[in-house]
């Protein structure tokens, strides 16, 4: 009768544990998957789904003992490998966010804060609207099974229990934290522009008329030019947003590569 020893049945548990981590950490930093109103079980069901075909797929799992302090440490690179993965691209719909608060801000609607439900907390309605919006591009354009493919595509060229990711690899992700604010300034910059232009002329108006209450009739002023300025400048937001998105797979692919 075969037996079989605890060393081996460890063995063969990480053979479908370690891609399994890799890939429900990815999912659980990763937009629209690592959303708050998707429940966690349904990461966990969605990131099993994903292992099971292609875990008998992957390159040969490395010869160790998954109780051991080798195996833990294998276990924290894949974990690692896939949040930092996901959080690359969680990025780029942070920085649409944080473009439409800073658009949100110039047209006085500052204050009118709503829940996000993909964060859970509050956040501008005009950016919770662009985050909306850039969701529903995302899955037009197919990006979550792009995601996925890249994220399937990871194992093989950064097979579980080789080096992972080195330290030029570590410093390209911590430069590309950059594209949050240099993303958001290019979804901004057009409104923000705009709506500088107004402040000005609003600005002249005072020092040519210093009795007016400008308070009482800039205010509704800026808040229609800007909601004019926003519903004209999706074409453009929309524009910069999908060139976020292919700048950010092109990163994924060369960080995994």
């Amino acid at each position: 009768m075969p037996t079989v020893d605890i060393g081996q049945l460890q063995h063969w548990i990480g053979v479908w544990l370690w891609p399994f981590v890799r890939i429900g950490s990815c999912l659980m930093t990763a937009p629209v998957f690592g959303a708050t109103y998707v429940p966690p079980r349904i990461r966990l069901a969605l990131a099993a789904a994903i292992t099971l075909p292609i875990a008998p797929l992957l390159p040969a799992q490395p010869e160790t003992v998954l109780l051991s302090v080798g195996g833990v440490l294998t276990t924290i690179e894949q974990l690692v490998i896939g949040a930092a993965l996901g959080f690359a691209l969680q990025l780029v719909f942070d920085a649409l966010a944080l473009g439409g608060q800073l658009i949100a801000n110039g047209m006085g609607l500052g204050f009118g804060f709503n829940i996000d439900p993909i964060r859970g907390a509050s956040t501008p309605a005009l950016g919770q609207l662009y985050v909306v919006l850039g969701t529903l591009v995302f899955l037009a354009l197919d990006g979550h099974l792009a995601l996925i493919g890249t994220l399937v595509e990871s194992f093989r060229s950064l097979p579980v229990g080789e080096a992972g990711l080195d330290g030029p690899r570590w410093l390209s992700l911590a430069m590309w934290g950059g594209k949050l604010f240099s993303g958001a300034l290019a979804v901004a910059l057009p409104g923000v522009t705009a709506l500088l232009v107004i402040n000005l002329a609003f600005g002249m108006m005072s020092r040519a008329a210093p009795a007016l209450n400008l308070f009482a009739v800039g205010l509704p002023v800026t808040l229609v030019f800007g909601l004019a300025v926003a519903m004209f400048g999706m074409p453009a937001i929309g524009n910069a947003f999908t060139s976020m998105l292919s700048d950010a797979f092109g990163f994924l692919r060369s960080v995994t590569r």
